[in-house]
């Protein structure tokens, strides 16, 4: 089971008020469909579970037909002071592909569902949200209102007016698509293949207008304890990250390779990664994060070594990868980080 901080209830519920589709009565009724107190303050750090969370965005859609457009209005919303630590990390980041990165990083610090990996194609990058496995509406309806808080986070911090490239979702057409077209303001793709923001590159690197090094720096820190705090690896993820971890230093074992040593076919491990909204490329750039971070950490082995021992088939490729994970080099990691 996953959660999903409850600030989002509270805005779910204001948008239907916007919108006309529920008044305060129905307001408050809704709250208390999730366990809620309607009059408690928002805290972000308080959670409630994805099923619960998938069913109010369903009722709200019941509704009447503006309740469908709530995830994008909910989106058009949130700024980054909504978010805590978490938003301001994102904020001080010195530039919008660096904020992303924290959004793919320590997303779980305010739900395990709707997070994100970073994607560079050609010219663009894609914000894209990793796919849950349940069809339900709900979780499509949550991975809209992701976007559309990448969306608004992105126009806040952009140091120029912020346009994207274009907006992809999975969701078909509906009839009246002037809010998706409004918010984000580019070409919207609908029954596309993944839910994703692509950006221009151009506009990725360019610098955050209130970027901050020392205090990206302070809330890298703060989240990365947050992190530590969740304990949300199911049985099945842990297992692959270890069979993945044993085998590094042989190579980057293959889905079919790891299947084999926990006693089952590819298919059905792949069937079970679907399930609980895992990608195995995924688990295994965890695993090789996770590894060099500890051997840079408590080892003394050159780069070249561990670069080895991590999977990966030379010092630069390697170095490169974990730029991507710390927006640092290795040499700086251990020097900067305690044993």
């Amino acid at each position: 089971m996953g959660w999903i901080s409850t600030v989002f209830v509270h805005k779910a519920l204001d948008a239907a008020v916007s919108l006309a589709s529920a008044d305060e009565d129905a307001r408050g009724k809704l709250f208390k469909s999730v366990g809620l107190d309607p009059s408690a303050p928002v805290d972000p750090g308080a959670m409630i579970s994805d099923g619960d969370f998938f069913g109010l965005l369903e009722r709200i859609a019941k509704l009447d037909d503006r309740g469908r457009f709530v995830p994008v209005q909910i989106g058009a919303s949130m700024c980054c002071d909504d978010y805590g630590a978490f938003g301001l990390a994102f904020k001080s980041a010195p530039d919008l592909l660096s904020s992303y990165a924290r959004v793919e990083r320590f997303g779980k610090v305010v739900t395990s569902i709707a997070n994100f990996r970073v994607k560079q194609v050609g010219p663009s990058v894609f914000m894209e949200v990793v796919q849950g496995g349940d069809p339900r509406l709900g979780l499509r309806m949550t991975n809209e209102l992701a976007l559309a808080a990448t969306m608004s986070l992105s126009q806040e911090v952009s140091s120029e007016d912020f346009f994207p490239v274009a907006v992809h979702l999975m969701t078909e057409r509906p009839e009246v698509d002037d809010v998706y077209h409004a918010h984000f303001r580019c070409p919207v793709h609908f029954g596309a293949d993944h839910d994703a923001l692509e950006v221009a590159i151009t506009a990725a690197v360019r610098p955050n207008r209130l970027s901050d090094n020392g205090m990206s720096r302070f809330f890298e820190t703060h989240l990365d304890n947050q992190l530590s705090q969740i304990s949300d690896r199911s049985e099945l993820e842990q297992g692959i990250l270890d069979q993945i971890g044993e085998a590094l230093s042989e190579g980057v074992p293959t889905l079919a390779e790891v299947a084999g040593c926990m006693g089952m076919s590819s298919r059905t491990l792949q069937r079970r990664l679907s399930a609980e909204g895992l990608a195995y490329q995924d688990l295994v750039s965890s695993a090789r994060k996770s590894l060099s971070e500890q051997l840079l950490r408590r080892t003394d082995y050159a780069l070249a070594e561990i670069a080895f021992l991590t999977g990966f088939s030379d010092q630069s490729t390697f170095t490169r990868a974990f730029k991507r994970w710390h927006q640092q080099t290795p040499a700086n990691y251990r020097r900067d980080t305690p044993v």
